[in-house]
């Protein structure tokens, strides 16, 4: 049946963090020095209440604004009381990994993860190594926009800032280290392979894990210079390290975004291999080694139909989640779930100690998979046949409930009509930058394209920015 999906917003309404934590253009509100500041000791009060010998772990990106939003929140983490140590350049679940098990009260990421290197964020987990609840995200904007506010409605830094924090190589080799242990680097040692590191985060580790893996390598994008994270490269582009592959003669080719949550794949005839194949790809492992529980998967309303069929024909239910591998995350524990992800290439695995995607986590998942079945990559997911998909951003000036506008609504309305079942018409905001996205999967590309131009027609008269 066709379905439409827009996705719901939260429960609370929130006005810094988004779906993935507070993204903007860096040294603009949110992230100008005052808020950045605010928003680190409004943070600090919360974990104080709770231990007052609290701990933080900070890390980011190699975006150049980076340093300077780092030292900001560490600044209002130590006026608050706690006692902050940084990790450096790092991916974001080595953060979500140090901050659980070093025991560390909170977690913190500089960083916009696939979004350009003019924008950043600042992404918060607990010392449980989860991202925090929107409720709470809203308690600590509530903190920063009544309590923290003197009665002009300024936000005052104290005029010594907490130095810049030396990144500590011992935190990040620990997250290495667990790494290495969560797969059988045996399996894969004589596959040749091809990694895009983005520019990002992933630029500094993955060549270390694989060195220690014994893997055979060739990176590229890996000359970080603070202004070309993500461009032309990594998870956004991944064509690129796709053309590499298919020139190197290799197996296998593995690209990551800015802070290597997620990754996405190349098999060795150089085609791109997206999240659902990859969750297709470790269901079908989980469930022949007995650790898939309930035999269910957790997606997104992004995830295509074929993927929902090629699983079933493997005895595995699919369940949607909303976008955001947060919501993921979140269905996953309240189905009992141990794999989830989207199409992006956020994939959770939570049969092991991993409480968030891990693009890095994912790569040795996958190289150890297609190792140990002695197949091309190609091979195991060859029955997966998609639907023709399309998802298209429109850049909105501001985010009103697509169906109350009803130009929109009869769009989407007459699209469904005239899919009848036989695709699946996905509307929604996205969580993180000022964009509507429209995806369309039908039974013919000339029906997909021409419904999806229609809606997005009708969402740029509207509401195009």
């Amino acid at each position: 049946m066709s379905t439409l999906a827009i996705q719901p917003r939260s429960t609370v309404e929130r006005k810094l963090f988004g779906t993935d934590g507070i993204r903007g253009v860096a040294g603009a509100f949110p992230l100008d020095p005052e808020t950045t500041f605010a928003i680190g000791r409004a943070l600090g009060h919360h974990i104080v209440r709770s231990n007052r010998r609290a701990r933080a772990v900070i890390g980011q990106d190699t975006r150049e604004s980076g340093q300077t939003i780092a030292d900001s929140v560490a600044t209002g983490l130590a006026v608050a009381g706690v006692e902050v140590q940084s990790a450096g350049v790092i991916t974001t679940p080595g953060i979500a990994y140090l901050a659980r098990a070093q025991k560390f009260d909170a977690g913190i990421v500089i960083s916009a993860s696939h979004n350009p290197w003019t924008d950043n964020g600042i992404k918060v987990f607990g010392g449980d190594g989860y991202k925090l609840p929107d409720e709470l995200e809203l308690e600590i904007e509530h903190e920063i926009f009544t309590v923290m506010a003197d009665e002009s409605g300024e936000i005052k830094v104290p005029a010594t800032q907490q130095g810049t924090l030396p990144g500590d190589s011992a935190l990040r080799s620990s997250y290495l280290e667990w790494l290495r242990s969560s797969a059988d680097p045996a399996q894969f040692r004589n596959l040749k392979l091809v990694v895009d590191c983005a520019n990002g985060a992933a630029s500094g580790l993955v060549a270390e894990l694989f060195r220690g893996c014994g893997v055979n390598a060739h990176f590229i994008n890996y000359a970080a210079d603070g202004c070309n994270i993500n461009e032309q490269c990594g998870a956004l582009h991944p064509e690129v390290v796709a053309r590499e592959v298919a020139k190197a003669g290799a197996d296998i080719g593995i690209t990551f975004d800015g802070d290597a949550d997620r990754a996405l794949f190349a098999d060795h005839e150089g085609r791109i291999v997206n999240g659902d194949a990859i969750l297709l790809l470790a269901a079908r492992d989980m469930k022949q080694r007995g650790t898939l529980a309930g035999d269910k998967v957790i997606a997104t309303t992004m995830s295509n139909m074929g993927l929902e069929a090629a699983l079933k024909r493997s005895g595995i239910a699919m369940l949607r989640a909303p976008v955001g591998d947060k919501y993921v995350l979140e269905q996953m524990q309240k189905t009992g779930a141990t794999l989830g992800g989207e199409q992006s290439g956020h994939v959770i695995f939570r049969d092991g100690e991993a409480t968030t995607g891990d693009g890095l986590l994912t790569a040795l998942r996958v190289l150890e998979i297609v190792g140990r079945s002695g197949k091309p990559l190609a091979s195991l997911i060859a029955d997966l046949k998609v639907f023709p998909q399309v998802i298209k951003n429109v850049r909105v000036r501001e985010k009103k409930p697509l169906m109350s506008i009803e130009p929109i609504a009869q769009s989407i309305r007459r699209a469904e009509s005239e899919l009848d079942g036989n695709g699946r018409v996905v509307v929604r905001y996205s969580g993180t930058e000022a964009l509507a996205r429209v995806m369309i999967e039908a039974e013919s590309e000339q029906t997909m394209h021409r419904i999806a131009d229609s809606i997005v027609d009708a969402i740029q008269q509207s509401l195009g920015s």
